[in-house]
Formats: structure tokens, sequence, C-alpha cells
């Protein structure tokens, strides 16, 4: 079987079985994330005020062009701005002809309402327009494609006999500008023939982020202000120019178009964030999985975030009254934890440290752990669970806590839980996370994790996340018994408890 018909069947298996056992989730893409440019679609509703009417024998008759055709490439923009780099509007203004009823006043809403499928639809665009013959009359704008021939069908012939109007129908030259054109028309016009024309769009705040592909790049400054023009809000467009950077999550990218400022804010999952985004990670197509590990915790539980950014997971953690241990190594990052945890009102819940991951696993976690777990009784529900949401990297780090901790196991339902992400390109991508887990711990995972498809970050890479409890021969190194210990006081392995086996 090949590559992609292996990993197709994987992913509508995988959905399903999540689907069947409540499991799943879908991400939220803000954003989204359907085409870039057909979100973008917004008009200004102005028409300009003079227009002529052709009629036979009763207005006056400009000469057909061309353009006087009723088919779908009807409101495309002026064919010269093929190949345009520099927005110029004024360039997008053409003239189409469009059929047109001579309605008396007092009854246009009535028409409007008997003929609503045929009349025209588009937004932006009015549907009645005055008569420039006699000022008790208006003309009712048709949908050119729902008459093709200037010509009504028997129904609405006989609907507006019914309300006494002509059924004759005239040809209205319809002015249109840069402003009646959605966005994917004026970029589907520009770009050469035959190009995309869509991109990854994200908003965060007043910043549109776009990964514009090699193709669009001579186009980008003038794609830029077309998104600024049709999204209003949107007032900064800015293309990645590079990877993401491993180490602070963050990436060099150029704005396109606008102010650039981008110290902006936003708001996710009711929880209001300030961030700069050429300095910190921000992702709004993750807003459903921040939202999906919270509804995880109690009021009470402790959660150690380990990537924790700007505080996507540990803020909400905390307004749900756990007590959180969050960590950044991005200095940025960790400044913006801090004013957002201030902005939130929840800097006496948050412990926040700028640390590598591996020294805040070892140090603060390690140290919490030690002091908390053998304490817990079997009533307490307090639950300990961990984040890692370093896609790139995380699992990495799992090996960490190969004898985290030294001393008797805890109970079994106070083991700290791990959520730890990961990107797949394999063909299985959840079990190629859980084998690449197993191998970072050091033990077997079948029967004692689960997997989520987080989201489709490109073709053939998903993000995933695994969630388990750590194993207690992996997390705890245990002292021998007292005829086994050397004089060297040293600490035994799970070889040393050979009548004592955990389960694997």
């Amino acid at each position: 079987m090949n590559n992609f018909s292996s990993r197709t069947l994987w992913r509508f298996g995988y959905f399903a079985r999540l689907l069947k056992t409540n499991h799943f989730r879908t991400a939220a893409s803000n954003s989204s994330f359907p085409a870039v440019f057909m979100l973008l679609a917004q008009y200004s509703g102005r028409i300009p005020g003079l227009f002529v009417v052709v009629k036979k024998n009763r207005f006056f008759t400009m000469p057909e062009t061309g353009e006087d055709k009723t088919d779908l490439e009807l409101y495309s923009p002026h064919p010269d701005v093929r190949g345009m780099t520099q927005l110029n509007r004024e360039a997008f203004k053409r003239t189409v002809v469009v059929p047109a009823l001579k309605v008396k006043k007092e009854i246009v809403n009535t028409l409007l309402k008997s003929l609503k499928r045929t009349v025209l639809q588009r937004p932006g665009l009015k549907r009645v327009v005055e008569d420039p013959e006699d000022e008790d009359s208006r003309l009712v704008i048709l949908d050119p494609h729902k008459i093709p021939e200037f010509s009504l069908a028997e129904s609405e012939q006989e609907v507006l006999k019914q309300l006494n109007v002509c059924p004759e129908v005239s040809k209205y030259n319809l002015e249109l500008t840069y402003e009646n054109f959605k966005s994917e028309e004026i970029l589907r016009a520009v770009l050469p023939e035959g190009q995309d024309v869509t991109s990854g769009f994200s908003r965060v705040g007043h910043i549109a982020h776009l990964n514009l592909r090699d193709h669009q790049l001579p186009y980008r400054y003038l794609i830029g202000q077309v998104i600024i023009d049709k999204n209003p809000g949107i007032t900064c467009v800015v293309n990645k120019t590079n990877i993401i950077d491993s180490t602070y999550r963050n990436f060099q990218m150029e704005v396109l178009a606008g102010e650039s400022n981008l110290v902006t804010k936003i708001k996710e999952n009711n929880i209001a964030y300030e961030l700069d985004f050429s300095k910190v990670y921000w992702n709004p197509r993750l807003s459903t999985e921040h939202s999906r590990i919270v509804e995880l915790l109690k009021p009470g539980d402790v959660l150690f975030d380990v990537f924790a950014g700007i505080g996507p997971f540990a803020i909400p953690a905390a307004k749900k009254k756990c007590q959180v241990f969050a960590n950044d190594l991005n200095p940025e990052s960790f400044r913006w934890l801090l004013r957002n945890c201030k902005l939130n009102k929840v800097g006496d819940k948050v412990k926040a440290f700028n640390m590598d991951g591996r020294d805040f696993l070892l140090g603060p976690v390690r140290e919490e752990l030690t002091k908390e777990l053998p304490l817990l009784k079997e009533e307490q529900k307090t639950s300990f669970h961990i984040v890692m949401n370093l896609p790139a990297l995380a699992i990495e780090f799992l090996d960490v806590f190969r004898h985290l901790l030294v001393g008797e196991p805890c109970s079994a339902a106070g083991l700290p839980t791990v959520h730890c992400y990961g990107f797949s390109k394999h063909n299985d991508p959840a079990r190629d996370i859980q084998e690449r887990a197993e191998a970072s711990l050091g033990t077997s995972l079948d029967g004692r994790c689960s997997t989520y498809l987080v989201r489709n970050v490109a073709p053939n890479k998903e993000m995933l996340c695994i969630s388990f409890q750590i194993p207690a021969d992996v997390l705890y190194k245990r002292p021998c018994p007292d005829g086994a210990k050397p004089a060297s006081k040293r600490l035994c392995t799970s070889k040393d408890f050979t009548e004592e086996k955990l389960p694997s």
C-alpha cells in the first residue's frame, strides 16, 4: 500500500476510533482555517451614482461591447490588472451589463419578496437604484446568472402580471469598482493565470499572518494591502520568512502592509492576552487544544507547564483555581507571561520560571513532586499534570522522568499525568509518537497511553498529543532493602526487587 493510501486510511480510522471513545476534538482554526481569501470577502456597498439604462425605444442605447456577456466571469476585474504588483485601485473599474426591471417605487418591497431568487443577491451591490428618467419608479437589478438571455421565465412573468409590472427586461450598465470585488476575485485576476491564490492565514489581534508560497512572493505587498482593505480590524500584514526557531519558537517576518506595530491584544476562550508577535510564539489554531487540556483539570490540581509561552495553558488553569508552575526559556515569553498573569489577576496562583525545560523538570518540578506526593492520602483527589507543548523537541525531554524521584512510589492515582506534543510524518502517526515516547522513557506504554490528533500542520505532517501517567518503575528510584544494601549506600533499581515486579 502506498504512503498516501496508508495515511488516508489511518486518518479516517483514527478519527472513527477517537469519536467512538469520546477522546477526539478538532482543533479550531481561527482560525481556522479555510482558504484565507474566502474569509476576507468584505464589501463597501458603494455604487457610483450615475448609470445608463439601455432599453429598446425608451432609453438611450449604449453600444454593446465584449463585456455584455452574462457568464460566470461577469464579476471579474478588468483583465488589464493581470501581473500588477503595486495596487492600483482605479484599474479595477469595469462596467458590466445586467438585467433590470422598471417598477413603481410603491411595490418595490413586494416585488423583492416575490422574486427573491431572481433579484441580484451579491453582497455590497444595491438591488434597487433610482430610475434616471422617472422619479416615481425604481430599477430592480436582477441576477444575470438567473436571467442569462435577459428574458424571464413564465412563472416570473406571472408574478409580474399579478403586480401589474411590465415584464420587459432592461439592460442596465452597472459600474463595478475595486470596493465591489471580493479579495479572491482580485487576487485571481492579478496573479498569473492558473496559479493558486489561496494561502494559510492566521489573525492575531490586529495582525494578519501569512505563509506565502514562492509564486506569490512577487505580489506580496499587493496581497497584504488587499487583506487590509477587505478585512476590517486588520491594520498589519506579515509574512513568515523562515521556519520557527526551536530555541525560542519565534521566526523572522516581513511586514507587507500597514503599520509595523507587532504588539497586540488577543482573546482566547474568554481570556485576554497581550504579546509581541515578533518575539514570542502564538498560534490561534491551538485554541481548542488549550481548552481541551484545561477541561481535564479540577480545582486544586497542580499543573506544571514546561514550555508555557505567554500562558495559554497556565492562565486558564490558574483561573480554574489550580496551582500552576509555568516555565519558558524565551525571556520575552517569560516577560509576557508575567504581564498576562497580572492582566488576568492570577499572579498569586502562578509561579513563573525562565529556565531551560530540562532544568525546570530536574529542579522545581522534582522538588514539588518530592514534597507533595508523599503527603497524598488515598481519599485526596489532587492530580498532577505536566504539559510539554514543544512539538519539535518535547519527546526528547521525556528521559528526564527516568528515576526523577527517590523513595517508595506514591499511590497509582497520584502518579503525574504527562501531556506531550510531537510532530509526525509517519504513515501511522499515533504509533510513531508512542514508540518515540517509549524510547525516551525506556518502557512500554501499551494500554497506558492515549493519543490525540491536534491538527494537520502541513501535507503529510501531523501534530499529536500523547497523554500517560508516568509508570512508577520509571519515575521512582527506590533505596535497596536493608538486607541488600551495600556499604556504599547505593540506590536500587528494579533488578533489586525480583519479588515485587510492577506490571509492564
